[in-house]
């Protein structure tokens, strides 16, 4: 009986370990890869393929962004939604006297169903990495995971809408890229868009973080919705099986 109580726990932690290492390889990869989601961007950009865009999880529109430089340089329609608020600011003030540029301070979600975030507490945020910023959460336990103290942590309220909602109320016709960033909540935007939106685009997202069940009911429909998918990095670049893409893999 003991032993097999040692087995189970040497097996826990082993998986633990090797999951461990395993994203520490993929970030490594990641940062020397030939294939970055900056080159995806830089293909699909240049190809005209992007007339119109919604990014969701703007944060600044600057911090981590790999949005800002396309979307300025080829004046791409926009619609940039965030839902807190200081750094909602900060994204208007970024993209200033831009005017094909459109803003919602929102969340999000299924049926509304967000009504508040997590995030850290603006008098602690200068202890972390300039990454925090960036990591506001519907998930308290994500924020605890990126070494952020419970203490550290306040929630803010948001509003709350849905990705057809937002798409009606922007009248949103020409939906060609759809990209998102809502540490952990992707999955759930992706598969209401799948559900509810007949608009077949290309969608680029974060998947690291999704629940396994959100993830695996997405490729599902993925599949169904005859979606071809790769993935790079912490991201994964979704597109309709009659959009060509043709990826260059040259230093810019």
């Amino acid at each position: 009986m003991k032993n097999k109580l040692l087995k189970k726990i040497a097996g826990i932690f082993g998986y633990r370990l090797i999951e461990k290492r395993a994203f520490k390889n993929n970030r490594v990869l990641s940062r020397y890869s030939s294939l970055t989601i900056k080159k995806i961007l830089q293909s699909i950009f240049e190809e005209n393929k992007v007339k119109e865009l919604i990014q969701i999880g703007a944060n600044d529109g600057l911090s981590f962004d790999e949005l800002n430089f396309f979307i300025k340089k080829y004046k791409t329609k926009s619609l940039l939604v965030e839902p807190i608020k200081e750094n909602f600011n900060l994204l208007k003030d970024n993209y200033k006297n831009l005017d094909f540029i459109t803003f919602e301070n929102s969340a999000v979600s299924v049926n509304d169903e967000i009504s508040y975030l997590y995030k850290v507490d603006s008098r602690y945020i200068q202890k972390y990495g300039a990454h925090i910023s960036a990591i506001p959460s519907f998930n308290k336990k994500h924020l605890i995971n990126h070494g952020v103290k419970n203490q550290h942590i306040v929630y803010e309220k948001v509003n709350s809408i849905t990705i057809l909602d937002l798409i009606n109320k922007h009248q949103i016709n020409n939906l060609d890229l759809l990209f998102i960033d809502t540490e952990g909540y992707d999955g759930n935007i992706v598969n209401d868009f799948l559900s509810t939106v007949n608009t077949r685009s290309i969608i680029i997202f974060e998947y690291i973080h999704i629940d396994n069940n959100v993830y695996e009911s997405l490729i599902n429909k993925l599949l169904k919705k005859k979606y071809l998918f790769f993935s790079v990095g912490e991201n994964m670049i979704c597109y309709p099986k009659e959009i060509k893409i043709k990826i260059n893999l040259k230093d810019y």
